[in-house]
């Protein structure tokens, strides 16, 4: 294989690109002129103009040609050889220095075990995608990001949630699914996050925020969220929950999502007077949507009778969607069973999937 060359120098004339996507690209090759032509879409423009041709690359130019060569991306990635390390390992500082007026980075699908120091001088930056890569742990230098709201770190190989707390005063929204994570662990100077998503971990425990999605993990309890006061949508489907409890200080819960656990009734919940949707069914294979879920290894909830309803839920007056399908209740309550959860809930708009007039009785 020919020796990559050495990655075009970047000056303040062709810094002023503010997006810019570096996924799933290969390292130029010396002897590979037409590649490094059909990368021009993703790779940094270059400071010197080639020997044939003058004409400086504008960014408008650039965007163009990213469009022409839309329609060629599935012989684009077969002219790449199948070695892996064609895919980026190595972001050089010095071609990412100059620029200062980045705000979109996507290095989507890569090979990276570090970013080093490549993103020190990007203030302006707000959004960060290192997904599909092969971090073992967050960067170390996120710091500099001065203005970052988003990070996206899916399907790495990160064990523990650290080295934030430099960037706690910009972040909103952190995606953290598909790692090694077991404990939700180092966020209190994220005092600005809004957004938390761990879905495909092993977490075992909680603690610590507005929206949390942790389905697919092994939580059998729900507890440590007494510090999430302004929690409002909480997502713990298929986990080994037993029993609905934990939520005492979590007044302000607006979605509560726990399909396919083990819960065996509504219970402790009648303080939750800001809830809008209840989610307690059996989550069926076909509303997957081509996921490799195996039906025999979903979890069922266990509810068997409606009697709960009225006393746990009359107080949440904005309640307009109650998911019970799956449970054994459905079953024996056959034609009665939608008529009397209308009953119990007159508020609600919506049973499982069909929606009723609230105030009415609803159907069977």
């Amino acid at each position: 294989m020919s020796t990559p060359q050495e990655t075009p120098a970047v000056t303040p004339e062709t810094a002023p690109i503010k997006w810019i996507m570096l996924s799933f690209v290969a390292q130029t090759c010396a002897d590979c002129d037409d590649l490094s032509r059909k990368t021009a879409r993703v790779a940094l423009p270059s400071a010197e103009p080639e020997p044939e041709d003058d004409h400086e690359i504008s960014e408008d130019e650039l965007e163009e040609a990213h469009i022409e060569n839309a329609d060629d991306e599935t012989d684009f990635l077969g002219d790449f050889p199948d070695e892996t390390d064609n895919f980026i390992s190595f972001l050089d500082p010095e071609v990412f220095s100059l620029l200062t007026e980045m705000e979109e980075m996507d290095f989507y699908d890569n090979k990276l075990k570090t970013v080093g120091d490549a993103l020190n001088n990007m203030p302006k930056l707000t959004t960060l995608d290192l997904s599909f890569n092969l971090l073992k742990a967050v960067p170390e230098t996120l710091g500099h990001l001065e203005s970052i709201d988003t990070i996206y770190f899916v399907q790495n190989r990160i064990s523990r949630i650290s080295g934030l707390e430099s960037i706690g005063t910009t972040l909103r929204s952190l995606e953290l699914g598909g790692n090694k994570i077991r404990r939700i662990e180092n966020l209190d100077a994220l005092v600005n996050l809004e957004e938390l998503w761990l879905g495909k971990n092993k977490i075992s425990k909680l603690e610590r925020l507005k929206i949390l999605s942790i389905q697919s993990n092994r939580i059998t309890k729900i507890e440590n969220l007494e510090s999430l006061e302004n929690l409002e949508d909480i997502y713990l489907s298929h986990n080994g929950i037993t029993r609905l409890e934990g939520l005492d200080h979590n007044l302000k819960l607006k979605t509560l999502d726990l399909g396919s656990n083990f819960v065996p009734e509504l219970e402790n919940i009648a303080h939750l007077k800001c809830l809008e949707e209840l989610w307690v069914r059996l989550i069926f294979a076909g509303q997957f949507h081509g996921s490799i879920v195996n039906p025999s290894q979903l979890n069922n909830n266990k509810i068997t009778t409606l009697l709960t309803l009225e006393p746990q839920l009359h107080a949440a007056s904005a309640l307009e969607t109650i998911y019970l399908e799956g449970n054994p209740v459905q079953e024996t309550e056959g034609g009665n069973y939608r008529r009397k959860i209308k009953m119990a809930l007159p508020q609600l708009s919506q049973i499982d999937a069909t929606y009723v007039k609230p105030g009415t009785t609803g159907g069977s």
